[in-house]
Protein backbone atom coordinates (compact mmCIF):
# COMPACT_ATOMS: atom_id res chain seq x y z
CA UNK A 1 0.00 0.00 0.00
CA UNK A 2 1.36 3.12 -0.67
CA UNK A 3 1.76 5.57 1.82
CA UNK A 4 1.72 9.75 2.39
CA UNK A 5 5.69 8.90 3.62
CA UNK A 6 6.04 7.37 0.00
CA UNK A 7 4.62 10.31 -2.18
CA UNK A 8 6.77 12.69 -0.01
CA UNK A 9 10.03 10.77 -0.93
CA UNK A 10 9.06 10.64 -4.86
CA UNK A 11 8.24 14.54 -4.57
CA UNK A 12 11.40 15.47 -2.33
CA UNK A 13 9.44 17.75 0.34
CA UNK A 14 8.40 16.33 3.82
CA UNK A 15 5.21 14.04 4.33
CA UNK A 16 3.72 17.31 6.34
CA UNK A 17 3.97 18.92 3.14
CA UNK A 18 2.18 16.30 1.01
CA UNK A 19 -0.32 16.07 4.06
CA UNK A 20 -0.78 19.72 3.77
CA UNK A 21 -1.44 19.54 0.00
CA UNK A 22 -4.33 17.00 0.63
CA UNK A 23 -6.14 18.53 2.88
CA UNK A 24 -5.61 22.33 2.61
CA UNK A 25 -4.00 22.96 -0.54
CA UNK A 26 -4.33 27.02 -0.21
CA UNK A 27 -1.11 26.80 2.06
CA UNK A 28 1.23 24.88 -0.10
CA UNK A 29 2.84 26.72 -3.07
CA UNK A 30 0.77 25.92 -6.40
CA UNK A 31 3.57 24.66 -8.15
CA UNK A 32 4.52 21.87 -5.27
CA UNK A 33 1.09 21.59 -4.41
CA UNK A 34 0.57 20.27 -8.41
CA UNK A 35 3.74 18.16 -8.11
CA UNK A 36 2.44 16.91 -5.37
CA UNK A 37 -0.88 15.80 -6.65
CA UNK A 38 0.16 14.54 -9.35
CA UNK A 39 2.65 12.19 -7.90
CA UNK A 40 0.00 11.01 -5.38
CA UNK A 41 -2.24 9.99 -8.24
CA UNK A 42 0.29 8.02 -10.66
CA UNK A 43 1.62 6.32 -7.74
CA UNK A 44 -2.43 5.51 -6.62
CA UNK A 45 -2.25 6.90 -3.18
CA UNK A 46 -5.40 7.09 -1.36
CA UNK A 47 -5.24 9.41 2.00
CA UNK A 48 -6.77 7.41 5.41
CA UNK A 49 -10.24 9.24 5.41
CA UNK A 50 -10.42 8.83 8.87
CA UNK A 51 -6.83 9.91 9.44
CA UNK A 52 -7.34 12.83 7.12
CA UNK A 53 -10.18 13.61 9.50
CA UNK A 54 -8.42 13.98 12.71
CA UNK A 55 -6.56 16.49 10.24
CA UNK A 56 -9.12 18.81 8.89
CA UNK A 57 -11.50 18.46 11.04
CA UNK A 58 -13.97 17.24 8.76
CA UNK A 59 -15.84 14.03 8.06
CA UNK A 60 -15.75 13.87 4.05
CA UNK A 61 -19.25 13.24 4.32
CA UNK A 62 -22.42 15.12 2.30
CA UNK A 63 -25.87 14.06 3.33
CA UNK A 64 -29.14 14.38 1.28
CA UNK A 65 -32.35 14.38 2.22
CA UNK A 66 -35.26 13.67 -0.48
CA UNK A 67 -39.08 12.81 -0.22
CA UNK A 68 -39.61 9.50 -2.50
CA UNK A 69 -36.85 7.72 -4.01
CA UNK A 70 -39.85 5.64 -5.55
CA UNK A 71 -40.63 9.13 -7.50
CA UNK A 72 -38.61 9.08 -10.42
CA UNK A 73 -37.87 12.77 -10.51
CA UNK A 74 -35.24 12.01 -7.50
CA UNK A 75 -33.05 8.95 -8.52
CA UNK A 76 -31.94 11.48 -11.75
CA UNK A 77 -30.96 13.52 -9.03
CA UNK A 78 -29.53 12.01 -6.70
CA UNK A 79 -27.04 10.27 -9.25
CA UNK A 80 -26.19 13.85 -10.57
CA UNK A 81 -24.79 15.03 -6.91
CA UNK A 82 -23.39 11.21 -6.12
CA UNK A 83 -21.40 11.89 -9.26
CA UNK A 84 -20.31 14.98 -8.58
CA UNK A 85 -19.37 14.42 -4.56
CA UNK A 86 -17.32 11.36 -5.76
CA UNK A 87 -15.59 13.62 -8.23
CA UNK A 88 -14.66 15.50 -4.98
CA UNK A 89 -13.45 13.13 -2.99
CA UNK A 90 -16.97 12.72 -0.73
CA UNK A 91 -18.93 10.64 0.25
CA UNK A 92 -22.81 10.80 0.51
CA UNK A 93 -25.22 9.72 2.95
CA UNK A 94 -29.25 9.54 1.28
CA UNK A 95 -31.80 9.77 3.50
CA UNK A 96 -35.65 9.08 2.05
CA UNK A 97 -38.29 10.99 4.18
CA UNK A 98 -41.43 8.92 2.58
CA UNK A 99 -43.16 12.29 1.73
CA UNK A 100 -43.49 12.52 5.58
CA UNK A 101 -42.77 16.46 6.61
CA UNK A 102 -42.89 15.97 10.28
CA UNK A 103 -39.69 13.69 10.67
CA UNK A 104 -37.45 15.79 8.58
CA UNK A 105 -36.34 17.74 11.72
CA UNK A 106 -35.25 14.59 13.12
CA UNK A 107 -33.71 13.16 10.41
CA UNK A 108 -31.93 16.39 9.40
CA UNK A 109 -30.61 16.50 12.88
CA UNK A 110 -29.24 13.45 12.83
CA UNK A 111 -27.58 13.48 9.60
CA UNK A 112 -26.01 16.76 10.39
CA UNK A 113 -23.97 14.90 13.05
CA UNK A 114 -22.30 12.88 10.57
CA UNK A 115 -21.70 14.95 7.68
CA UNK A 116 -19.65 18.82 6.92
CA UNK A 117 -23.09 19.70 4.88
CA UNK A 118 -26.55 19.12 3.82
CA UNK A 119 -28.39 19.31 0.71
CA UNK A 120 -32.12 19.26 1.22
CA UNK A 121 -34.06 18.71 -1.42
CA UNK A 122 -37.77 19.48 -2.21
CA UNK A 123 -37.99 19.58 1.53
CA UNK A 124 -41.57 19.84 3.08
CA UNK A 125 -40.72 21.40 6.42
CA UNK A 126 -42.07 24.80 7.55
CA UNK A 127 -39.74 27.80 6.84
CA UNK A 128 -39.42 28.32 10.75
CA UNK A 129 -38.14 24.66 11.01
CA UNK A 130 -36.24 25.10 7.54
CA UNK A 131 -34.02 28.46 9.61
CA UNK A 132 -33.52 25.67 12.57
CA UNK A 133 -32.34 23.28 9.99
CA UNK A 134 -29.67 25.26 7.98
CA UNK A 135 -27.62 26.52 11.23
CA UNK A 136 -26.99 23.12 12.12
CA UNK A 137 -24.28 22.58 9.24
CA UNK A 138 -23.37 24.33 5.72
CA UNK A 139 -26.47 23.65 3.69
CA UNK A 140 -27.77 23.70 0.28
CA UNK A 141 -31.73 23.82 -0.36
CA UNK A 142 -32.29 21.56 -3.92
CA UNK A 143 -35.63 22.44 -5.51
CA UNK A 144 -36.95 24.97 -2.83
CA UNK A 145 -36.01 28.58 -2.06
CA UNK A 146 -35.82 30.42 1.15
CA UNK A 147 -34.71 33.98 2.09
CA UNK A 148 -30.75 34.19 3.10
CA UNK A 149 -30.81 30.79 2.22
CA UNK A 150 -28.34 29.19 -0.30
CA UNK A 151 -30.40 27.20 -3.04
CA UNK A 152 -30.47 25.59 -6.30
CA UNK A 153 -34.39 25.94 -7.89
CA UNK A 154 -35.70 25.48 -11.36
CA UNK A 155 -37.16 28.10 -13.54
CA UNK A 156 -41.09 26.74 -12.12
CA UNK A 157 -42.63 30.06 -13.22
CA UNK A 158 -41.05 30.05 -16.94
CA UNK A 159 -41.76 26.75 -17.27
CA UNK A 160 -46.15 27.06 -16.19
CA UNK A 161 -45.97 30.24 -18.94
CA UNK A 162 -44.46 28.32 -21.73
CA UNK A 163 -47.12 25.74 -21.29
CA UNK A 164 -49.79 28.22 -20.96
CA UNK A 165 -48.73 29.66 -24.46
CA UNK A 166 -48.37 25.79 -25.65
CA UNK A 167 -52.51 25.23 -24.91
CA UNK A 168 -53.36 28.36 -25.99
CA UNK A 169 -51.83 28.21 -29.36
CA UNK A 170 -53.84 25.16 -29.81
CA UNK A 171 -56.83 26.89 -29.11
CA UNK A 172 -57.48 25.84 -25.55
CA UNK A 173 -59.26 28.55 -23.62
CA UNK A 174 -60.59 26.41 -20.01
CA UNK A 175 -57.69 25.03 -18.43
CA UNK A 176 -57.78 22.51 -15.27
CA UNK A 177 -54.68 22.65 -12.62
CA UNK A 178 -54.10 19.22 -10.38
CA UNK A 179 -51.89 20.25 -7.66
CA UNK A 180 -49.79 18.39 -5.65
CA UNK A 181 -48.91 18.50 -2.40
CA UNK A 182 -50.00 22.15 -0.15
CA UNK A 183 -46.61 22.26 1.21
CA UNK A 184 -45.11 21.92 -1.86
CA UNK A 185 -42.84 24.68 -2.92
CA UNK A 186 -42.15 24.39 -6.31
CA UNK A 187 -46.33 23.26 -6.86
CA UNK A 188 -46.77 26.71 -5.39
CA UNK A 189 -44.37 28.27 -8.40
CA UNK A 190 -46.33 26.45 -10.61
CA UNK A 191 -49.12 27.77 -9.63
CA UNK A 192 -47.93 31.35 -9.36
CA UNK A 193 -46.54 30.89 -12.96
CA UNK A 194 -50.12 29.49 -14.33
CA UNK A 195 -52.37 32.38 -13.01
CA UNK A 196 -50.20 34.89 -14.73
CA UNK A 197 -49.99 33.24 -17.59
CA UNK A 198 -53.97 32.65 -17.61
CA UNK A 199 -54.66 35.58 -16.76
CA UNK A 200 -52.25 37.56 -19.76
CA UNK A 201 -53.84 35.40 -22.15
CA UNK A 202 -57.08 36.00 -21.19
CA UNK A 203 -58.00 31.89 -20.22
CA UNK A 204 -60.03 30.50 -17.38
CA UNK A 205 -58.04 28.38 -15.22
CA UNK A 206 -60.03 25.80 -13.28
CA UNK A 207 -58.05 24.49 -9.88
CA UNK A 208 -59.13 21.36 -9.37
CA UNK A 209 -57.65 20.52 -5.78
CA UNK A 210 -54.64 18.42 -4.59
CA UNK A 211 -53.58 14.67 -4.97
CA UNK A 212 -50.97 13.11 -3.89
CA UNK A 213 -48.11 13.59 -6.07
CA UNK A 214 -47.83 9.90 -7.39
CA UNK A 215 -49.55 8.00 -9.74
CA UNK A 216 -52.14 6.81 -8.18
CA UNK A 217 -53.08 10.45 -7.16
CA UNK A 218 -53.14 11.28 -10.80
CA UNK A 219 -56.04 7.82 -11.15
CA UNK A 220 -57.99 9.28 -7.90
CA UNK A 221 -58.93 12.59 -9.87
CA UNK A 222 -60.67 11.25 -13.05
CA UNK A 223 -63.60 11.98 -12.07
CA UNK A 224 -62.98 15.20 -10.96
CA UNK A 225 -61.06 16.22 -14.16
CA UNK A 226 -64.84 14.97 -16.17
CA UNK A 227 -66.64 17.30 -14.71
CA UNK A 228 -64.89 20.18 -15.29
CA UNK A 229 -65.54 22.58 -17.79
CA UNK A 230 -61.78 21.88 -19.08
CA UNK A 231 -60.16 20.95 -22.60
CA UNK A 232 -57.12 20.42 -20.98
CA UNK A 233 -55.10 19.68 -17.69
CA UNK A 234 -52.21 20.64 -16.09
CA UNK A 235 -50.94 18.44 -13.49
CA UNK A 236 -48.59 19.35 -10.86
CA UNK A 237 -45.94 16.32 -12.22
CA UNK A 238 -45.41 13.52 -14.43
CA UNK A 239 -46.57 11.35 -12.11
CA UNK A 240 -49.60 12.79 -11.78
CA UNK A 241 -50.59 13.35 -15.28
CA UNK A 242 -49.61 9.56 -16.25
CA UNK A 243 -51.65 8.15 -13.16
CA UNK A 244 -54.22 10.71 -14.78
CA UNK A 245 -53.74 9.87 -18.38
CA UNK A 246 -54.16 5.84 -17.10
CA UNK A 247 -57.57 6.38 -15.57
CA UNK A 248 -59.02 8.34 -18.62
CA UNK A 249 -57.61 5.32 -21.37
CA UNK A 250 -59.85 2.83 -18.66
CA UNK A 251 -62.64 5.06 -19.38
CA UNK A 252 -62.32 4.98 -22.99
CA UNK A 253 -61.74 8.85 -23.34
CA UNK A 254 -58.94 9.91 -25.92
CA UNK A 255 -56.04 11.85 -25.29
CA UNK A 256 -55.72 14.59 -26.76
CA UNK A 257 -58.59 14.40 -29.25
CA UNK A 258 -61.06 14.91 -26.09
CA UNK A 259 -58.57 16.27 -23.53
CA UNK A 260 -55.30 17.26 -23.55
CA UNK A 261 -52.88 16.42 -20.38
CA UNK A 262 -49.50 18.05 -19.88
CA UNK A 263 -46.79 17.68 -16.94
CA UNK A 264 -43.62 18.79 -15.32
CA UNK A 265 -40.13 16.95 -14.69
CA UNK A 266 -40.19 14.98 -17.96
CA UNK A 267 -39.39 11.49 -16.20
CA UNK A 268 -38.25 8.85 -18.41
CA UNK A 269 -41.35 7.12 -18.15
CA UNK A 270 -43.24 10.70 -20.01
CA UNK A 271 -41.40 10.01 -23.57
CA UNK A 272 -42.44 6.06 -23.21
CA UNK A 273 -45.45 6.21 -22.99
CA UNK A 274 -48.59 6.73 -25.38
CA UNK A 275 -49.52 8.93 -26.04
CA UNK A 276 -46.38 10.50 -25.17
CA UNK A 277 -46.28 13.44 -22.74
CA UNK A 278 -46.04 16.92 -22.70
CA UNK A 279 -44.10 18.53 -20.13
CA UNK A 280 -41.83 20.82 -18.70
CA UNK A 281 -37.91 19.57 -18.59
CA UNK A 282 -36.05 19.81 -15.06
CA UNK A 283 -32.28 19.02 -15.88
CA UNK A 284 -32.30 17.42 -12.48
CA UNK A 285 -28.61 15.70 -13.37
CA UNK A 286 -27.40 19.71 -13.44
CA UNK A 287 -29.22 20.79 -10.82
CA UNK A 288 -27.64 17.99 -8.68
CA UNK A 289 -23.87 19.32 -9.95
CA UNK A 290 -24.64 22.84 -8.98
CA UNK A 291 -25.67 22.21 -5.57
CA UNK A 292 -23.23 19.81 -5.22
CA UNK A 293 -20.29 22.58 -6.23
CA UNK A 294 -22.58 25.69 -4.37
CA UNK A 295 -22.31 23.28 -1.36
CA UNK A 296 -18.62 23.39 -1.58
CA UNK A 297 -17.97 26.36 -2.12
CA UNK A 298 -19.43 27.21 0.77
CA UNK A 299 -17.42 24.57 2.84
CA UNK A 300 -14.07 25.85 1.50
CA UNK A 301 -14.74 29.89 1.83
CA UNK A 302 -17.02 30.23 4.97
CA UNK A 303 -16.89 33.70 3.83
CA UNK A 304 -19.05 33.16 0.87
CA UNK A 305 -22.47 34.34 1.09
CA UNK A 306 -25.79 33.24 0.13
CA UNK A 307 -26.54 31.90 -3.64
CA UNK A 308 -28.97 31.36 -4.93
CA UNK A 309 -29.18 29.76 -8.35
CA UNK A 310 -31.78 29.16 -11.19
CA UNK A 311 -31.98 26.21 -13.27
CA UNK A 312 -33.54 26.91 -17.09
CA UNK A 313 -35.99 24.57 -18.17
CA UNK A 314 -37.61 23.78 -21.10
CA UNK A 315 -40.94 22.56 -22.64
CA UNK A 316 -40.90 19.04 -24.44
CA UNK A 317 -44.36 18.86 -26.89
CA UNK A 318 -45.11 15.78 -27.21
CA UNK A 319 -48.29 13.27 -28.23
CA UNK A 320 -50.73 14.16 -25.32
CA UNK A 321 -51.74 17.48 -26.28
CA UNK A 322 -53.56 18.80 -29.59
CA UNK A 323 -56.00 21.17 -30.87
CA UNK A 324 -59.17 21.84 -28.11
CA UNK A 325 -62.77 20.42 -29.04
CA UNK A 326 -65.34 22.00 -27.65
CA UNK A 327 -66.80 20.86 -24.62
CA UNK A 328 -70.54 20.67 -24.08
CA UNK A 329 -72.48 21.52 -20.30
CA UNK A 330 -72.29 17.77 -19.50
CA UNK A 331 -68.41 17.84 -19.80
CA UNK A 332 -68.36 15.33 -23.00
CA UNK A 333 -67.21 16.47 -26.57
CA UNK A 334 -69.45 18.05 -28.92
Amino acid sequence: MVTIRDVARQAGVSPSTVSRALTVPDKVEQGTRERILALADQLGYRPNRAARGLITGRTGNLGLLVPDLANPFFPGLVKGIQARALESDYQLFVVDTGENAAIEPELVRQLAKQVDGLLLCSPRMRPAELREAIDLVPTVLVNRALPKASSVTFRNVDGAIALVAHLAGLGHRSLGFLAGPASSWSGAQRRRGLRAACLQQGLELHELGSVAPTFDGGQSAADEVLSAPVTAVIAYNDLVAIGLGQALAERSVDVPGRLSIVGFDDIPMAGMIRPSLTTVANPVAEAGREAVDLLLSQLNDPSIGVRQVRVPTSLQVRGSTGPAVARTEDGMSS
